[in-house]
């Protein structure tokens, strides 16, 4: 299993907002998730696709939370998601970014805010995933 990487980028201008981000692309990394990691890279994200709910079960930090629809815009923003905590069902929810905690704050994402995923593998086309 090769680990995909993307940039999240603002969809009006192109603005690399997250430089890494790593795609769960099979059921065994959207279930896996952050489990078991220490921490996560600064300026990294991991994006789930099909997902419209999540926990935080067997994780180690807090992390931020966005919500996007099929659209890719901002549905819910949820900030310092502790540990052990679980989301519900977000209607509208297609993806989920999760991202380090204080991310949404110092980068400044709203609600409503549309976004694009781009593939940042060489060997992988670009555009949005």
């Amino acid at each position: 299993m090769t680990k995909q990487l993307a940039q999240l980028r603002t969809h009006e201008t192109g603005r690399i907002v997250i430089p890494h981000v790593e795609v769960a692309a099979d059921l065994w990394r959207q279930t896996i998730g952050l489990m078991g990691r220490k921490e996560m890279v600064p300026d990294g994200g991991l994006f789930i696709p099909h997902c419209n709910a999540i926990h935080t079960a067997f994780l180690r930090f807090p992390i931020d939370v966005l919500f996007l629809d099929r659209e890719m815009k901002v549905v819910r923003l949820i900030t310092e998601l502790a540990p052990w905590r679980v989301i519900g069902f977000v209607r509208g929810a297609k993806s989920v970014v999760e991202l380090p905690a204080g991310t949404l704050s110092r980068k400044r994402i709203v609600v409503g805010q549309q976004f694009t995923l781009h593939r940042a593998d060489p060997e992988l086309p670009s555009g949005r995933t």
